[in-house]
């Protein structure tokens, strides 16, 4: 699902910023597309740059040494990409992939690194973005721990439709076996669940899913804020 493209200069992680110093960080920086299905990096590599999402998205994944491999989430515009990583110089924990046509803002990783040490501005937008993304990850784990696989997908479901905009209905984005993947079940779990939810509301037609009522399935699938919320929506996928 692709989204409006955000200019560089327009990016929150860099609107504290004065002119001069986004300037000089934005020298250099490239803006890079990218089609469908191309790898950004590899678990293990080193950052050279900070990736930035400008329109589109990027998929993280993390895979075993027996090659299992599970979708850990799935960042948007305008998030940066794995900050902690370019941030400390460490190699990456997960591998990135396009899953749509995607453009991003490349700096180079030692120019972001020298500019977050000279700048408390920028270091706090950092500090800022990188708290978001521990929450995000918090939630993840207790939407896992804490409920059960009809449940994490009816409010995938709740969610997905929020962020559509689309009350009433909601689109798959990404084939079942992602979705899945990222839910901590099977594709054959993921769709058992949804056609339980049969009960309390929800059609699938294909990639399509019907919401015929909302507050029903919000309520048999414990709709927590504290788990599907973040600061500014009820939901977050």
């Amino acid at each position: 699902m692709t989204n409006k493209e955000v200019e560089p200069e327009a990016l929150p992680l860099f609107r504290a910023l004065s002119v001069s110093n986004r300037s000089d960080l934005l020298r250099n920086a490239i803006v890079h597309g990218v089609a469908s299905g191309t790898v950004l990096f590899d678990q293990g590599d080193v950052p050279n740059f900070q990736l930035i999402v400008l329109t589109g998205s990027a998929q993280l994944f993390g895979r075993s040494t027996e090659g299992r491999e599970v979708l850990i989430e799935a960042v948007r515009a305008p998030d940066p990409i794995i900050p902690a990583a370019v941030v400390t110089g460490a190699p990456y924990l997960m591998q990135a992939r396009v899953p749509e046509p995607s453009r991003f803002l490349l700096i180079h990783a030692t120019v972001f690194r020298a500019a977050v040490e000279a700048d408390p501005l920028l270091a706090q937008a950092v500090i800022g973005s990188l708290a978001q993304q521990f929450r995000r990850m918090v939630r993840q784990v207790k939407n896992l721990k804490l409920r059960s696989s009809t449940q994490r997908v009816g409010c995938y479901v709740l969610a997905l439709s929020k962020r559509q905009g689309t009350p009433g209905r909601a689109v798959l984005p990404f084939e079942k076996t992602l979705i899945a993947s990222e839910l901590g079940i099977t594709r054959e779990s993921f769709s058992r669940a949804l056609s339980s939810l049969g009960k309390s509301g929800i059609r699938v037609d294909g990639q399509t899913i019907a919401i015929l009522d909302a507050a029903r399935v919000a309520a048999e699938c414990n709709a927590d804020p504290l788990i599907d919320g973040s600061d500014t929506d009820d939901f977050l996928v």
